[in-house]
């Protein structure tokens, strides 16, 4: 999932940087001209660039979040195996003595 995600951002960045890079004006001479649709791609593409960032980190901090509870839910649940696990090894020992005290009367 992780690798996903950076392979995704890693593309939509390099097309970001090809497309500003084929909009940048050739020389000082030309005369400013009104937005084109290559500068409206251009802007686009940083839009969906700045958008596709912020749903990664959304998404990174909401399953970091997920993890710290289903980390304290097995630790939770951990916990009271291992008491049950007690209880029962001890109910086990209980009947163990009160079999070998039968079988000495």
């Amino acid at each position: 999932m992780k690798m996903g995600v950076l392979t995704v951002l890693w593309i939509v960045t390099v097309a970001g940087v090809v497309t500003i890079a084929s909009c940048s004006k050739k020389s000082e001479s030309e005369p400013p001209k009104s937005v084109g649709v290559a500068e409206r791609t251009g802007a686009a593409v940083d839009n969906a660039v700045e958008k596709t960032a912020e749903a990664a980190n959304t998404a990174v901090e909401k399953t970091s979040e997920a993890a710290k509870k289903a980390a304290t839910v097995t630790k939770d649940v951990a916990g009271q195996a291992v008491e049950k696990t007690g209880e029962v090894l001890e109910k086990a020992g209980a009947a163990a003595e009160k079999t070998g005290a039968n079988m000495q009367k």
